[in-house]
């Protein structure tokens, strides 16, 4: 390997023991999580048969995750996958991690029977929505919450 080229890339769905790294990069995407709290969310996740949490490890260090759900839409009349989640470590931003996590989730998406793909995004999230619009995402709806409880 020339000594210019990074390590690769290794994308695999998340484990029990991967708790630290996810509320790490929980916290990143300014969702404050203790690992005891990310444990509780990687198993719910993997309760769930429409949903999966995958993690991006470059020489056994994880550096990114991305959460993603498929549903049926009923405006659409078919499955759609949302990323709910994606988030990779400061340091590693610009090396490709973030194209190969998304191209990870089209495969999920396309084996999920996902006939569209979107990803939701904070309004204050410039540099996300750029990077989405370069790996070939369009602006979508916009869309509005209402709070139900502390989520």
């Amino acid at each position: 390997m020339p000594a210019h080229a990074a390590p690769l890339l290794h994308i695999r769905s998340v484990k029990n023991g991967d708790a630290r790294d996810v509320a790490a990069l929980l916290t990143l995407l300014g969702y404050p999580c203790q690992k005891a709290e990310a444990l509780q969310r990687i198993r719910a996740i993997a309760a769930e048969a429409d949903q999966a949490l995958l993690i991006a490890e470059r020489s056994g260090q994880v550096c990114g995750m991305l959460a993603l759900d498929a549903m049926y839409y009923l405006p659409l009349g078919t499955r759609i996958c949302r990323i709910t989640a994606l988030a990779v470590l400061a340091d590693h931003q610009g090396q490709g991690i973030g194209h190969e996590l998304l191209q990870a989730a089209e495969a999920w998406a396309r084996q999920a029977g996902a006939r569209r793909i979107e990803a939701t995004s904070a309004a204050h999230r410039e540099r996300a929505h750029a990077f989405y619009r370069t790996c070939g995402y369009s602006d979508g709806a916009l869309r509005f919450v209402k709070h139900l409880g502390d989520a």
